[in-house]
């Protein structure tokens, strides 16, 4: 029962994560631009991601990192049914897309550190 409840919960949280990339990786697309805060301190700034990418190289406006929003987010919802399918592969896949998603700074850092937790938690349970 336990175990049922924490898949679930790792669920709930990658689907928030991977869902958000791939829509926000879509309506930059289609829309020109990111979802971007419209008040505060960070109004009109993309997140601490955009610095890491700057250093990598890679332009976080460019159509280029826009598309690997797009796969990645869809790759983890790809990556999600097999997990709550119970395919083999799904919970090693999970652990890797939450501890790459790590970086996504702030919520995605705190979400994907639940996931990893719950994960190994499920997997110790086993």
């Amino acid at each position: 029962m336990l175990a049922n409840l924490l898949s679930w919960l790792v669920i709930v949280l990658a689907l928030l994560d991977g869902g958000f990339m791939a829509f926000d990786g879509t309506r930059a697309l289609i829309s020109g631009d990111y979802i971007r805060p419209q008040a505060g301190e960070y109004a009109g700034q993309l997140g601490p991601w955009a610095k890491l990418i700057r250093k990598a190289g890679i332009n976080p406006e460019s159509t280029l990192m826009k598309l690997i929003f797009v796969l990645y987010g869809f790759a983890w919802l790809a990556v999600i049914a097999g997990f709550a399918l119970k395919k083999p592969w799904g919970w090693m896949a999970m652990l890797v897309f939450a501890a790459a998603s790590v970086w996504y700074l702030w919520v995605g850092t705190i979400s994907s550190l639940v996931q990893i937790a719950l994960l190994l938690l499920l997997r110790a349970r086993q």
